[in-house]
């Protein structure tokens, strides 16, 4: 099962970054047993990646799982997180790094998992990357899409917002003390990429943080690429069992 993963999984994940108009060879990537942690530069693109990305991804893993018996299904914990990254000889060092595995384990993210079967996928950003995309209205999502629960793995805690993206609403799982969550369901969607949902709300909404429109340009990132250290944006994703 684990070769079967570290086969499919770059090419899903190369699938729904071309779907989502992102270059994937632009990108750092260390591959670790069932895990794989990338770092791009901060480029203006962030809200896309926490989208349309996120949002071809589901897709293609609902029609790569369809055509496998249950037993066989890939199901992924996915986490974006934004920071300085060293990009040291043997892999990536810092902060954001140790952030974002910290993030990967979160027991909300396996909770998800097990509270909704029939999901794919579950998400969590950090609280930096839904405040300067979701919550700074710069994508299609609503805040009303993600659940905050609080993360503590080690010596490491922080606030994260978590969606089942197969839902189209906040995740409500049975969390642990120190994990609940305060989010509402909303009505379903599809999950299929933006490009095949209904067209945005017109701009100028009051709750900016409930507006489906791209406002990426507003986003004030610093792209210092090729510098030893690099601000980036830091994702990983694991099998649903590691």
């Amino acid at each position: 099962m684990q070769s079967e993963f570290q086969h499919d999984l770059p090419r899903l994940l190369d699938r729904a970054a071309k779907g989502a108009g992102l270059d994937r060879s632009e990108w750092q990537i260390q591959r670790t047993g069932d895990e794989q942690l990338a770092v791009r530069p901060q480029d203006g693109s962030e809200p896309r990646l926490v989208d349309d990305y996120i949002r071809h991804l589901v897709a293609g893993l609902r029609h790569h799982n369809a055509q496998r018996v249950p037993e066989a299904r890939m199901r992924l914990r996915a986490v974006i997180h934004q920071g300085l990254v060293e990009l040291a000889e043997n892999g990536f060092a810092g902060s954001a790094v140790v952030a974002t595995a910290r993030l990967l384990t979160a027991r909300p993210l396996y909770d998800a998992l097990a509270a909704h079967p029939g999901a794919d996928l579950v998400l969590l950003l950090s609280d930096d990357v839904y405040r300067s995309t979701v919550a700074g209205g710069h994508t299609t999502l609503s805040t009303a899409d993600f659940t905050h629960v609080t993360v503590k793995v080690k010596e490491y805690e922080a606030s994260a917002w978590l969606r089942v993206p197969m839902l189209g609403a906040a995740a409500t799982a049975s969390h642990e003390p120190g994990t609940a969550g305060t989010g509402k369901p909303a009505a379903p969607v599809s999950g299929e990429p933006a490009a095949a949902r209904p067209a945005p709300a017109a701009a100028g909404t009051a709750d900016r943080g409930t507006t489906n429109e791209y406002r990426a340009h507003q986003v004030n990132v610093t792209n210092v690429a090729g510098s030893v250290d690099a601000r980036g944006a830091v994702f990983g994703f694991g099998s649903a069992g590691d």
